[in-house]
């Protein structure tokens, strides 16, 4: 009986073996380039400044989470470095990318050196950044919607903004309208999950920007559970624990300006359908609209900002479909309090956080970030673009994006909430 029950336990161990074998090794995602190291190891004593530990102890796992850790570990450690051919291949980047996109090309770029800033103050405001986030995530007395539930009560479809790059160990979480373009540019590049001519992109701005926008260019968490099964949730962990994590963030009203110019003011013939449109009809009276933006722009038909802040507020949005991601809440694109994120970084120092951010991933020597556009929607434009919002509207716009505020330390702004 025994004997029987033993060789039982051995099929079973040996069958979840190989079908991980399998999943390393075959995935065609880059999974047989899973390298568990990072910069940022855990756990971290407190107050310890971000940077490079050499340690390899990892927190108390369920079984399966150590297993399958472990399993990785050992099968990877030959692996555990950028090939040299690719590297030295990236490199060869010119300094000053091509600028080959329209829309770079319109927009322009600034191309003038910025000074390195002492990296102590950097790492600094790292540390400020991320005990604001954490002192307000554990805060029973400011609450918002989803802050109590934990990693696995998050569902796949709302992962689907965390980037993965196994070669390098980072995970990036992108919100639209702060610089996420080039983030994700700079993401192909490290992944080297996109080809071209056979050869994988050595320059971000080279990469066209249908393609950095195109969902199946990424690998993304809310992918997991198709290539992995019920070892998704598992694997996102020991990610979760042994990546780098980082994000970007906004001013939350100055980021609602910025996606309301790029979607409504330009013509955007999908959110002219699929929200102009609506907001026409529902805000603004108006009825057989044009089915087309150029022919709606040539009559004149735009939606407003005052229609677009109404959309926001109107309790039936949500219920008809949840925010769009360019004007979504940071908080439900990221999961700040469920994720530890390692580096926060922000679009109003975008330039230093970026090259800092990149010399921690030991990759500032393969690429730079893009240059920053020279004509950036600006804080100093919120009181001229809220001047004929009603006040009452700003109170409860302000009370729908407030976690971001107080989560990321952006000021409350007392000049547009008053009269």
């Amino acid at each position: 009986m025994t004997k029987a029950r033993l060789l039982r336990l051995s099929v079973v161990l040996v069958s979840i073996f190989m079908i991980l074998l399998i999943i390393v090794y075959w995935d065609n995602v880059g999974t047989a380039h899973f390298y568990l190291h990072t910069s940022f190891s855990r756990p971290r004593s407190p107050g310890a400044i971000p940077g490079i530990t050499a340690g390899e102890d990892w927190e108390a796992l369920p079984d399966v989470d150590e297993f399958l850790a472990k399993l990785l570990s050992s099968s990877l450690r030959q692996n555990n470095s950028i090939p040299q051919k690719t590297e030295q291949l990236l490199v060869q980047g010119s300094n000053k990318p091509v600028v080959s996109n329209l829309e770079e090309n319109v927009r322009g770029y600034d191309w003038s050196t910025h000074k390195d800033r002492n990296s102590l103050d950097q790492e600094k405001l790292q540390v400020e950044r991320q005990r604001t986030l954490r002192e307000f995530c554990a805060n029973s007395s400011f609450t918002f919607p989803t802050k109590e539930r934990s990693f696995d009560d998050i569902p796949n479809y709302e992962l689907n903004h965390l980037i993965v790059d196994d070669r390098h160990g980072i995970i990036y979480c992108y919100v639209p309208k702060v610089a996420c373009t080039n983030w994700k540019r700079v993401m192909i590049v490290l992944s080297e999950s996109l080809l071209d001519q056979g050869v994988p992109y050595r320059n971000p701005l080279d990469i066209p920007r249908e393609h950095v926008h195109n969902t199946s260019t990424h690998l993304t968490f809310n992918k997991f559970w198709r290539r992995y099964g019920k070892f998704s949730r598992h694997l996102m962990k020991i990610k979760l624990k042994k990546y780098t994590k980082f994000l970007f963030v906004r001013d939350p009203f100055v980021r609602l300006i910025s996606a309301f110019r790029s979607k409504f003011e330009l013509e955007n013939e999908e959110f002219y359908r699929r929200f102009a449109i609506p907001m026409l009809k529902l805000y603004s009276n108006h009825t057989n609209l044009p089915t087309s933006v150029s022919e709606a722009f040539g009559a004149g038909l735009k939606v407003s900002f005052s229609d677009f802040i109404q959309y926001l507020l109107d309790p039936r949005t949500e219920k008809m479909t949840p925010f769009n991601e360019h004007w979504r809440q940071v908080y439900r694109l990221c999961h700040p309090c469920q994720i530890d994120y390692d580096f926060i970084g922000k679009l109003e120092t975008l330039d230093e956080d970026a090259a800092y951010l990149l010399q921690l991933l030991k990759v500032d020597r393969l690429l730079r970030f893009p240059p920053s556009y020279r004509n950036r929607t600006a804080s100093s434009w919120e009181d001229n673009w809220f001047a004929k919002i009603p006040l009452a509207w700003r109170q409860q716009l302000y009370k729908l994006y407030e976690a971001d505020f107080v989560l990321f330390g952006y000021p409350k702004p007392e000049n547009l909430l008053k009269d």
